[in-house]
């Protein structure tokens, strides 16, 4: 099983609890780290948006990341949410473990 870190930007912090502990309470992650106030700079329909957002890290396994995907679209508010995966290739193996059990 390959363990991995999912990124979403939300725009609050009640929005990234939401989905945090909606995840970990459904067993599709292990752990979901909050980082708040990021600042994002991006082009949305044609304007240049700054935005304050909060940073969702999230572990899990790629077995997972359909539903993670899934669950992070049914409840986050964006029309377009970032939902990006990165494999893990190295760490702790206690800690990966724990991720995968």
């Amino acid at each position: 099983m390959t363990e991995v870190v999912v990124l979403t930007m939300v725009p609050d912090r009640e929005t990234g609890l939401k989905i945090a502990r909606n995840l970990v309470e459904c067993k599709l992650a292990a752990c979901v780290n909050m980082i708040d106030k990021a600042t994002s700079v991006y082009e949305w329909q044609g304007k240049i948006c700054e935005e304050e957002e909060f940073l969702l890290i999230i572990k899990t396994t790629a077995a997972n990341f359909s539903w993670v995907k899934d669950k992070i679209l049914e409840l986050h508010p964006y029309e377009l949410p970032e939902v990006i995966m990165f494999k893990i290739d190295a760490g702790l193996e206690e800690y990966l473990a724990w991720i995968r059990k």
